[in-house]
């Protein structure tokens, strides 16, 4: 019921709001230095095929997030409205340092956004991306997790692979793919795997934009969306999977990839995927608005909301840096903020209280056990237990007959 009410406190400031008009295109999480998550969302002026004119312009809006009530704020820190002429917003992502928004347009190519923080004020200043300007719709762009490459993927097929901040391209291939699909970084930054509209799916080497090999499916076999492991343990390559009619999730070996198994986990096409910064947790969006939440241990779902965007393709999903929570959102319904339903991480606070206890803990039983040990200091003559400083030795007391020492043979 609580997380019922979350979805309702959104939606409502998706429709109230006066500065918050226009249906929601896609958002992002944005980690802050100051351990404070903010989330950006981009608004186009009109939903995608409504022909009828709407005078409110395409914006990106920062909002703020609480964490006790898991919801975002009611109204933005900050607004920046897009000129007319870049079109409608299509995809964002955030730099890892929190620093820089990247968001494509209908238009515009992909527009570079600097986040400024001063004197309790937010501020979106845009900067040049030359190599990236008038590129056309960028259906998937990305950040690499140690933030040193970009990646986009354009509805025509193109893939670049760019430095990051030098914009140095590293690769341009124009038919990498019929249409990108999807794409994702691995967690050393080494690899990057993207999809294609036509089932295929290859694997890129970042350093120097090489193809390195294209993963094996069978011919009733559909490769769609892609995600690396990213708990530093297992190195595998998750991916949906359409196997006739049926939806099933891939697991891949990033060692050989060579394909070891797969699973029914949401049980319907997926429109999206996403996994947790610490790689415990998997989430899949379906294409009418149910999301579930995977334990990647156990390969085991955790955590399901149905009908969180009714009717609704997801189209963004993606985990709270450090809270156990999603945004999603659908240009229907808006921005839902959900607190899943998943055992609660150990905070920092509590592991050093742990820690502080177990030694307590042990000082006590040592105590009690030296204290209650006068079986042990039982002497011939039964003397009281000697005092520590006795038993270790005493300079001043050699003469004590009672001081342990050689045997006389």
């Amino acid at each position: 019921m609580k997380k019922q009410k979350i979805c309702v406190s959104i939606f409502q400031m998706e429709e109230e709001s006066g500065s918050s008009k226009g249906p929601v295109a896609c958002g992002s999480w944005i980690r802050r230095p100051e351990k404070v998550n903010l989330a950006v969302l981009a608004r186009s002026r009109k939903k995608r095929g409504d022909s009828s004119s709407d005078s409110s312009p395409s914006v990106l809006q920062i909002f703020s997030f609480d964490p006790k009530t898991a919801s975002l704020s009611s109204s933005p820190l900050t607004t920046y409205v897009l000129e007319e002429v870049d079109g409608d917003p299509v995809s964002i992502t955030v730099h890892p340092s929190g620093d820089e928004i990247v968001c494509s347009t209908t238009k515009g190519g992909c527009k570079l956004f600097e986040l400024v923080s001063h004197d309790s004020q937010t501020r979106l200043l845009a900067k040049e991306l030359p190599p990236l300007q008038g590129a056309g719709p960028l259906k998937c762009i990305a950040f690499s997790v140690d933030g040193s490459r970009f990646a986009t993927g354009g509805e025509d097929g193109r893939l670049r692979i760019l430095e990051w901040p030098s914009l140095r391209i590293i690769l341009d291939e124009p038919k990498a793919h019929i249409s990108v699909r999807d794409m994702d970084f691995s967690l050393d930054s080494e690899f990057l795997a993207s999809t294609s509209t036509d089932g295929a799916a290859r694997i890129w080497k970042t350093e120097d934009g090489a193809p390195l090999t294209t993963l094996t499916r069978n011919s009733d076999e559909k490769i769609e969306l892609c995600r690396f492991s990213k708990d530093g343990t297992k190195p595998f390559l998750f991916c949906t999977v359409q196997k006739g009619n049926k939806a099933v999730t891939g697991v891949w070996d990033i060692s050989t990839w060579n394909k070891i198994g797969y699973k029914r986990l949401l049980r319907k096409p997926a429109s999206i995927m996403s996994i947790s910064l610490d790689g415990k947790y998997l989430a899949l969006g379906s294409k009418d608005g149910d999301i579930c939440v995977v334990d990647v241990k156990k390969m085991e779902i955790s955590h399901t909301s149905k009908r969180l965007h009714l009717g609704a393709g997801i189209e963004t999903l993606e985990f709270c840096p450090s809270e156990r929570v999603v945004l999603t959102t659908t240009t229907e319904w808006g921005a839902v903020v959900t607190k899943l339903n998943v055992p609660a991480d150990w905070k920092e606070w509590q592991i050093y209280m742990l820690l502080l206890g177990m030694f307590l803990a042990s000082a006590v039983v040592f105590y009690i056990f030296f204290e209650n040990s006068d079986s042990f200091w039982k002497f011939p003559n039964q003397a009281a237990k000697p005092k520590i400083g006795t038993i270790l030795g005493d300079p001043q007391s050699s003469d004590d007959p009672n001081v342990w020492g050689p045997l006389d043979m």
